[in-house]
């Protein structure tokens, strides 16, 4: 979760990413398209269920400024790694913002309620619902189509990067990213290095949610104890829990 400071300061970022990095028109444009729905942009989570990543109030704009950041530094790495950069900075963090557009919902309506159903949050994780007020639209294609809405036009490099974002996880992404020819391969590796970015972004956040909390208790007692103790200690952990309904703590043992 999210402090008040924190979503506001998440806020003050994603405003300032679009200051910095975009170019008019399209800097007023955004500013307009976001400020118009500022408290369902400041509260809006990133997914709908807590197995996923930052579903939460404000997981939205967090998880977009980490995309931002994750996308800068992946750049960094393909270009020291000899890759052809062929797109501008301006295209990266473009494609990095308004990439989950589609999130935030449509015409007045959030994509995500709060899930009234508490057997649903409790044996689901499933913190948030799917408004059904809004007709059904892939993610990706309802950020596309808010931003031709707004008048925000695209590069061809954004349109692609936006529109593949999941890569493969995507079935419909297969006709751009599994070419076996070399004239239907892309030809811009933006696409690749937002999905790396996304990716990379979203298990930073599931792993501060899950991977730390779990692991605590286990990184508390590797300090309070020798390798060759903690090695004797999660040995019998792992025996003793055996069939004993205890996955958290099995989970946080593996690979030791």
């Amino acid at each position: 979760m999210l402090s008040a400071e924190q979503i506001q300061a998440n806020l003050g970022q994603f405003y300032s990413n679009i200051e910095t990095y975009i170019s008019e028109p399209r800097t007023t444009k955004l500013l307009a398209l976001y400020q118009s729905q500022e408290d369902n942009l400041a509260f809006a989570p990133a997914s709908s269920r807590s197995s996923y990543h930052n579903a939460f109030p404000g997981g939205y704009v967090d998880h977009v400024n980490r995309v931002v950041e994750a996308a800068l530094k992946v750049t960094r790495l393909w270009d020291n790694m000899g890759a052809t950069i062929n797109f501008t900075t301006e295209e990266l963090v473009f494609s990095a913002i308004n990439h989950d557009l589609g999130k935030l919902g449509r015409d007045g309506q959030p994509a995500y309620l709060p899930n009234d159903s508490e057997w649903h949050v409790k044996n689901q994780g499933a913190i948030y619902k799917p408004n059904t007020e809004l007709p059904f639209i892939p993610i990706q294609d309802s950020s596309l189509f808010i931003l031709q809405q707004a008048g925000i036009e695209l590069t061809f490099n954004e349109w692609v990067a936006v529109k593949t974002h999941d890569g493969l996880y995507d079935d419909g992404n297969k006709a751009y990213l599994l070419s076996s020819q070399n004239e239907s391969k892309l030809r811009c590796s933006l696409p690749l290095i937002l999905h790396q970015a996304d990716i990379l972004a979203a298990r930073v956040e599931w792993e501060k949610e899950w991977i730390d909390k779990v692991g605590a208790p286990i990184k508390k007692e590797m300090k309070a104890s020798t390798p060759a103790q903690f090695k004797q200690k999660a040995e019998s952990a792992k025996l003793a829990n055996v069939g004993k309904g205890n996955p958290g703590l099995l989970n946080a043992l593996k690979g030791l």
